[in-house]
Formats: C-alpha cells, structure tokens, sequence
C-alpha cells in the first residue's frame, strides 16, 4: 500500500514507500563502482605487505624493483612527505608504511606504480626486505600478563573501563554464570578497496575513494602528505557496502604518494584476499557474567569482566570497549553493577568498527545470561525479559538516564506472535544438510530462542558529532529545483533516499537532485553509529528552514509549484546549516558514570532454528526482527 503523500501534490516525502533512486542502476551493473574508476594516463599501484606477524625492519632494498619495465614509482617509509602515523582520533599510531617494526601480518610495508597490474606486481616481489622475526603475542589475555613484550611504547594496554554501580558486591539466592567467546568477524562487503588519485597543478592531489568519512579521511591523508587540507579534495567513489570496514583508512595515503610522485593517476584496487587484511574487523572478546538475582527473577546485580583484543593498532577500540562496557549489562534495569572492559594490543590484525561497535559481543552474552536465568527459574525466557527490561527514564549503570521511549513487551510479544515457519517435511531440501545428502531428517529438532538488545545512536563520550548541509533551490523554466550537497557516504543504507524525501518534505518541491559527497561542503561526520539518518535529517531540515524564511512561507502552507517558482525568481537561493545533537559526557575515569550516549534503539529477535542433533548440522528455518524505529522516512527501505 503506498502511502499518503506528505505534501500536498508533491510525491517522495518523508513517510512514502520509495524505491530508491540508485536502485535501478546497482541491481543493472550500470552504477560505478570505485573498482570502475579509470583516468587517461593512468597508472596501477600496489602494495608490498609484511609476510609476518612480528618482526623488526632491518633494511629495504628497493633496486631491483625499480628496473622492473614498466615500473615509475618505489615508495617507503623514507618517502613519507608527512606525518608517518595516521589514526581515527588522538591515537595516531598506525605507520602509513611500516619503517622499524612490522606488528601484523599483511601489514603495508612499501608501495609501487606501473603501467599495468602485472609490472607493478613483479616490482613488488623484487623489493627485498631484512625482516627479523620475532614471537607474535597473538593471545589477549597474554598481552596483558607481566613480562609480555610491549607492542608499543605505551604497553599492551589500550584501554581500561570501570563500571561502578550501586553495591557491586550485592549477593543474593540465585547466581547464574558464564564464560562467553566471540570470534574476529569480517565485514566482507562485496566491492573491495578501491580508489583513484589524481595530481593536481597547484601541487595538492584529488582523490576518489570508496570511504565512510571524507573528511576524517581528508584529515589523515592531508598529514601524511604534508599538505594543508585545502590542498586535497576528496570525493565519495561508488561504494560497495561497508559495515565500518571503510572508517580506517585503505588505499588513501598509498595512492596519493604515488599520483604526486609521478605526476599521473594512479587507481589501486585491492583483491579479496588483500581487502581482509587491508580494514579493520569485528573485535575477538572473551566475556566473564555472573547474573544475581531473587526468585521471582528479578535482576539484583550483575558483574562483568570483559577483554576485546584490538589487534596492531588502535582505530576505534577505545570507542568500541565504550560501547562494550555500557552496554554491558543488556537492555535492562541493573541496580547494582560493576563492568570491568579492557581493550589490548596484540599482533592480530587491526580491530575496529564493524555494525554495532561492541554492542554485538556483549549482547550474546547477556542475552545467553538472560536464557540460562529463565532456565534455572522455571520462568518463561520473555516474561523475565519482559519484567526487568528498561523504561523510559530508567537509570543505566553510567548513571545515564534511558533518553527516548521503550516498550520491550511490545517487540517481544511481537516476534513471538508471527507465525513460525512450517517443521521440515520429506523434502531432503527441508533438512539440516539434507539437499547434501548428509542425512534423512530423522536426528532434527527444532529450536526456537529469543534475544532483546539494544545499540547507541550517533558517536559518545562527548564527542562533537555535526552535519553540515547546503541546500540550493532555483527555478529553471519555471519549474522548482532543488540540489542538496552534503558530504554524507552513501554506502549502500539508503542516505541520498533520505536526504531527496527530506528536501521534498521541507519545501514541497518534487524535483530534488543529490549531488555527490565530497570535501567541498562542511563535515557529515561518519556512515557510522546508526546516526546518518538523523544528522543528515536535521542540517537539512534547518537549511530548508532558512530558505523558507528568507521566502516566508511556512512549513505547513506550503506554496504550489508555480507560486513557488515566482518566489524565487530568476536568481538560485542557497543555505547551509549545522546540526548537532545534545551534549554528551565523557566516563568518569574511575566510576565510569556520565551521560555518556546520545540515544539508543532497541529491538527483538526470535530464531527458529532446525538442528541435526547427531551430525550437528544447523538450518535457520526463521529469523524474525521487531525493531522500534520511530517514524520510518521511507518505510518500504
């Protein structure tokens, strides 16, 4: 059913059923992907990586791959123009490429430019590199035991959080406990790093580059290459899903060197096996629960300790053991609490944001407490839910009181009521393995469990998180026009839907055109954090207001197409605007209390789930999701 048109007249608003307008050309094989960029004169580069997990860096000869044919460039450490650490935030600890140590395997040691891919390989394989392995420390909780090698001058340690609520030592008749391990997860989007670089005459370069930050990345890109900002230009290439794997940077710096160095373009495109080691990945973590509660199932306290290995460098761990701590305890109303995080360094490969930034790993296991807690009471696992779920106004164990509306029976009782899926029949295709002819079905049963979680909305801990927006609107021909310019990464979730519906909400023009994201507009901030959506929503929403002020008109008496277009007359008017959200609080470094997220959303799932209890074969019949989204822009995404 589509729905009602918002404005009068004009259709796409907020709240209609829109088909997306990159949607045709994606699913066609038309739209331009970053791995499709091409330039006249354009070179190939590509990367040497380090072989090895840990080892010193004794020396690089780069002789013999300089008289590759074909081959214009050979760049280390020593060609560096800039700052040779780069990283998200203060901890810039990353080596654009590596000069004495190597801490990961795969990690960027030199880089090449040739003419095609095949030279520029060969030149890679002919720099020869004097590594001195030494022994990975691979093992989180190694990383922190004494006398264990210290990865960086400042320890293994990257950081510590304590959560300290109520009475941490609060006992009571019924303690349940668990010992919960997660493994590294890959985002494995489809369209791998990809980027183009282009020397520019006044010395700086452009880049085009498949990213969720422009301007964090323009910030890092610009140091390394010791240039002012001004002097690169970035713009968002087609990207091909990113899940936090494209925070960090990739190609970036790589690809700028190598333009500046020759003079020409240079595209480099990294292969499957290169992208799993050229971004960042889920956080491995070991969490220890122990769940106190009365008979009744009533929460009393909860006490957790819990270890994230951050791999090589930084990125966004110390965000991410953030998110991990708060939301540690669940969904739920904790009187008493004491949550212990720690991130560390190891020489695994870099972890960092991936959808949920720690909020996943925690939510296995408060959510297998919550199972085994039902299971030891009697009780039915989404009445206990149900009866120590979070309320609007509750108190979190930061302090923090729940800012926005919860109503956890509704979405529970909501995927409990959908019909199941029908048992697995005498198809073989209906059993665990069976279209494998792994069995015959008759070892299946069905299992059906349910888990409440929640996840913050839009970047923490006091972080001056904007959007900017600039909006034009002109009326060519007599007809209203108007173009939205943001800086905002659409990777795939739908933002340039969002930002066309808005526009079309807020000044009743049906015509609205996106124009690409690039450094020449003020920050978006990240396609991070759940938060695109509302900060793109509001700097658009206040340069529409400014428009419609400058035009006086009201919100709600829109003008028709053709009184519009006389307002506006010949000349196009434009607006910018920022948007923040709400302030909000750094952790008290020893209470870990603080105001510290901006919002959450919450949600429920129920999984059905057929299992082969003697060959362990598993087959996900269902997996229904009730999530509270507010008000949906565009409910058919």
């Amino acid at each position: 059913m589509t729905a009602p048109l918002t404005v009068p007249g004009v259709r796409g608003g907020v709240g209609e059923r829109l088909r997306r307008s990159d949607g045709r050309p994606k699913v066609t094989g038309e739209f331009a992907y970053a791995s499709d960029l091409r330039a006249d004169n354009m070179l190939v580069g590509v990367t040497l990586r380090s072989p090895h997990a840990s080892a010193l860096v004794r020396g690089i000869d780069t002789a013999a791959a300089r008289s590759v044919p074909k081959v214009r460039a050979v760049l280390t450490h020593e060609d560096v123009p800039g700052a040779k650490l780069v990283g998200m935030g203060p901890d810039k600890d990353q080596p654009v490429l590596a000069f004495d140590r190597v801490r990961y395997h795969g990690e960027p040691v030199a880089v090449v430019a040739a003419e095609d891919l095949t030279s520029a390989r060969r030149a890679a394989e002919a720099i020869a590199v004097d590594y001195e392995p030494l022994e990975p420390l691979t093992d989180a909780a190694a990383a922190l035991a004494s006398g264990a090698p210290a990865l960086h001058p400042q320890g293994n340690e990257l950081r510590a959080v304590t959560i300290l609520h109520g009475d941490p030592d609060t006992d009571g008749p019924v303690v349940v406990r668990g010992t919960y391990d997660v493994g590294m997860q890959d985002q494995a989007f489809l369209g791998p790093e990809a980027g183009l670089a282009r020397p520019l005459p006044d010395g700086g370069v452009e880049l085009e580059v498949a990213t969720q930050a422009l301007h964090t990345d323009r910030e890092q890109v610009a140091a390394a290459l010791g240039l002012p900002e001004e002097m690169v230009r970035m713009t968002l290439a087609g990207v091909g899903g990113a899940f936090g794997g494209r925070e960090d940077l990739s190609v970036h710096v790589h690809a700028c060197m190598l333009a500046l160095a020759t003079g020409r373009p240079v595209r480099m495109v990294y292969g499957r096996r290169e992208s799993f080691v050229g971004h960042v990945h889920r956080h491995p973590a070991t969490l220890e629960y122990e769940h106190v509660a009365n008979e009744r199932g009533d929460l009393l306290c909860v006490r957790a300790r819990l270890l994230l290995d951050g791999g090589a460098y930084a990125s966004s761990s110390p965000a991410v053991i953030s998110n991990a701590s708060t939301q540690a305890c669940g969904p739920y109303a904790v009187p008493n609490a004491r949550i212990e995080g720690t991130v560390v360094y190891t020489n695994n490969p870099p972890c960092g944001a991936m959808r949920g930034f720690g909020a996943p790993q925690v939510a296995i296991a408060h959510e297998a407490q919550m199972d085994r807690l039902a299971e030891r009471l009697g009780i039915d696992p989404i009445e206990l839910r149900v009866r120590n779920a979070l309320e609007t106004g509750a108190e979190m164990p930061t302090g923090q009181l729940v800012p926005g509306p919860v109503d956890a029976e509704a979405l529970l009782e909501g995927v409990r009521g959908l019909p199941e899926p029908a048992e697995p029949g005498p198809d073989p295709r209906s059993w665990p393995g069976g279209a494998f002819g792994a069995g015959e079905g008759e070892g299946v049963r069905r299992g059906v469990g349910y888990a409440f979680a929640f996840k913050n909305i839009a970047f923490s801990e006091g972080f001056d998180d904007y959007t900017v927006a600039r909006v034009r609107l002109s009326a060519p021909d007599g007809v209203p026009l108007v173009e939205v310019n943001t800086a905002a990464a659409e990777v795939g979730q739908g933002v340039v839907g969002v930002a066309e519906q808005i526009a079309r909400s807020e000044l009743g023009v049906e015509d609205v055109r996106v124009l690409p994201a690039d450094t020449a507009v003020g920050s978006a901030g990240a396609a991070s954090a759940s938060r695109l959506t509302w900060m793109v929503a509001g700097a658009l929403s206040a340069a529409c207001g400014a428009l419609r002020e400058r035009l006086g008109i009201e919100r709600d008496a829109l003008p028709g197409p053709s009184d519009l277009a006389g307002l506006v007359g010949d000349e196009a008017l434009e607006e910018e605007a920022t948007y923040r959200h709400r302030e909000t609080e750094r952790m008290d470094p020893h209470s870990g209390r603080g105001d510290v997220h901006t919002g959450f959303a919450f949600v429920a799932h129920r999984a059905v789930v057929d299992v082969d209890v003697e060959l362990g074969i598993a087959r996900v019949a269902q997996l229904a999701c009730a999530g509270d989204v507010g008000r949906a822009i565009n409910p058919l995404a």
